[in-house]
């Protein structure tokens, strides 16, 4: 786990030139690899890294050379990730072709697999990754992002070549080089204010975009980036007609799961895992566990009933037996560290849950190096409430058509918070108009409420519309699914996931994001995840003998944060004093807001994402556009031995 930056210039002059700058770009990515740090220029490619050394520490040491026995020293790569399967990849790249390896890293698994395989190498890697691979005989750089988008890559194209790099802050300070726009993006931030999360491609600064998940490219000096998506991430459901059928079923996931733990396990440091209140943190535990005896595991919460599992998760520490440590956040805690962890996300989102996780990733950074988690699980298995929405809408689907638009319009005449309008509401829309994900901030009245420019053409349906296209034949249930793994999933869930670890140079691995588990949770049947009375039906199923009985059923929390009470009381007068300070009138009506804040906290409603979703942008306009606000950074450091 590491942090990359590659530049592609026309020439090698040009590259010559602008190895300073990209030495500069390093620094603000500091976090992402304490261990080690330094820059490279070969030909018409400036090469810089920052590594967190986890695997094979005394060498792999980046930009990496190597080439076959004709051709030494052919490729470079720029690797930020890990790759699990890497010891039998070596060991088939050996045995077919004669690779030679002169490190017991996976990096160089890598380029040796692109060597022999050709692009379609990404295609065997199971891990998380981002990487630039430069091959100085064909010159031409070849690159790809993991198939789900664990790991990140931003990337800006202008008059002086190309840049790449695991944070958006590091292309924007090589921007004036590049000749880039760093202007913001109104269509983003309106897709913002209705998702919490900037959707891929895109960024909220013009110039700046992101490779989408599961997609490699190619890259030749002075032309364009070319992509092609290699992963579609497609749900072939299979037939279950009998007991004897499920039960193989689950026990596929099982052995999927427990496979891909093991994997996820490898390491030269010490791994742990983090623990909430829930089944799929604590199926993780409880695996590596078989694998580590002594595990460390990490929870966080809050000093208010209703808002902490860390009660549930001590339960299921003591259930599974595993060291156990726990943190809890506070109202002035999230208050005063917003600014630093808006600045280390390079793009709002405005999922209050990233500040608890921040909070307990720099607890466990003091412990190991390296922990396990849970997300994914959700997106694969069925375990968003949501997903039931198709059966509690079912009756809706018997209605004639113009009878149900009747209905929407009705809907809209009901005033705001009286029970039953959003059920009309949504009854009365297709899948495809109704549903873009688990975050509905503002719907399209409220935005044109406090935006300056609302744009009626713009529309969740510009971000859903090819996943729905790719999954047409698919139930509601799966194509939901697929929807989330291309917004949801990589939009919000990963984003928080490898920001705030990484903030804290801390590497955080998903073995439930796994390509050989996608394959058999793809498989599962709609009624083997979601049913009237649980969701994530087969997993919970599957499982069942390695958590613990008080976990196995219990309702999913969603690790909830208690802004809606903290807004009303703690946070008021500072998130009044953020809005009014901030310089962001041509993009939002400050009096609106100002409005919101005061009926949330009068109880009229429950305002509270809005608000949350409207400071993060004016923390992160504050930082990044008005350079109003300045956290202060700090320097990696951990006292303890690793």
């Amino acid at each position: 786990m590491c942090g990359l930056v590659g530049l592609v210039c026309p020439d090698e002059h040009a590259a010559q030139a602008a190895r300073a700058d990209v030495d500069a770009s390093l620094r603000c990515q500091r976090h992402r690899g304490p261990d080690e740090s330094g820059t490279w220029q070969g030909g018409e490619v400036v090469f810089g890294f920052n590594r967190l050394a986890i695997i094979d520490i005394e060498h792999s040491h980046q930009p990496l050379h190597w080439g076959p026995e004709e051709s030494p020293g052919r490729y470079t790569i720029n690797f930020n990730g890990e790759i699990y399967n890497y010891l039998e990849l070596r060991a088939e790249l050996t045995a077919q072709y004669g690779a030679r390896f002169e490190t017991d890293g996976d990096t160089e698994t890598i380029v040796a697999a692109y060597h022999y395989l050709g692009p379609a190498a990404v295609s065997r890697l199971r891990g998380m990754f981002a990487f630039l691979i430069w091959d100085s005989e064909r010159k031409v750089v070849f690159g790809a992002r993991d198939p789900f988008g664990i790991k990140p890559l931003y990337y800006a194209t202008g008059a002086s070549g190309t840049a790449f790099s695991s944070e958006k802050k590091s292309v924007l300070a090589l921007a004036d080089f590049l000749g880039v726009s760093q202007d913001l993006d109104r269509r983003a931030l309106q897709h913002y204010l209705t998702l919490q999360y900037v959707p891929e491609p895109a960024s909220l600064q013009t110039g700046v975009r992101r490779i989408e998940s599961g997609t490699s490219f190619t890259l030749t000096p002075g032309g364009q980036v070319v992509a092609e998506r290699y992963f579609p991430a497609s749900f072939k459901v299979r037939g279950v007609n009998s007991e004897a059928q499920a039960n193989a079923l689950y026990d596929e996931i099982t052995a999927a799961l427990r496979d891909s733990v093991a994997k996820h396990m490898r390491a030269d440091v010490t791994v742990g895992s983090f623990l909430s209140g829930g089944i799929d943190s604590t199926v993780i535990a409880a695996l590596a566990k078989e694998h580590n005896p002594d595990l460390l595991t990490f929870t966080t919460g809050f000093e208010r009933q209703g808002y902490s599992e860390v009660d549930v998760a001590a339960e299921s520490a003591a259930a599974i037996g595993v060291k156990h440590v726990v943190r809890t956040v506070s109202a002035q805690e999230m208050m005063d560290s917003l600014p630093l962890i808006t600045w280390y996300l390079d793009d709002p989102v405005a999922d209050p849950a990233l500040v608890p996780l921040w909070f307990i990733a720099r607890e466990a950074r003091r412990h190991v190096k390296v922990v396990l988690s849970g997300e994914g699980a959700d997106e694969l298995f069925g375990g968003y409430t949501i997903y039931r929405e198709p059966l509690s809408l079912a009756p809706f689907d018997k209605v004639p058509g113009a009878l149900r638009k009747a209905m929407g319009k009705v809907s809209t005449k009901i005033p705001q918070g009286v029970r039953g309008k959003d059920l009309l509401r949504r009854g009365a829309l297709t899948l495809e108009e109704r549903y873009y994900g688990n975050a509905r901030i503002f719907l399209d009245d409220h935005l044109r409420s406090v935006l300056r420019t609302y744009s009626p053409s713009v529309s969740h349906q510009d971000v859903t519309a090819q996943p729905y296209r790719e999954s047409q034949a698919w139930d509601p249930v799966t194509r939901m699914q697929h929807v989330d793994l291309f917004t949801w999933l990589r939009g919000d869930i990963l984003v928080k996931a490898d920001k705030m670890t990484m903030a804290n140079s801390l590497e955080l691995r998903v073995p439930f994001l796994d390509p050989e588990v996608f394959a058999v949770a793809s498989q599962i049947p709609s009624e083997l995840k979601i049913t009237k009375d649980t969701t994530k039906f087969a997993l919970r199923k599957a499982i069942r003998d390695i958590v613990p009985a008080h976990v196995l059923n219990r309702r999913k929390l969603g690790f909830p944060v208690p802004i809606r009470h903290w807004l009303r009381d703690e946070m008021h007068d500072w998130a009044v004093a953020h809005v009014q300070a901030s310089q962001t009138d041509q993009y939002l009506d400050k009096h609106a807001v100002l409005r919101i804040i005061e009926e949330h906290r009068s109880g009229i409603l429950d305002h509270s994402r809005r608000i949350w979703a409207l400071l993060v942008f004016m923390i992160w306009h504050g930082i990044f556009v008005e350079g109003r606000i300045v956290p202060e950074v700090p320097e990696p450091h951990y006292p303890v031995k690793l």
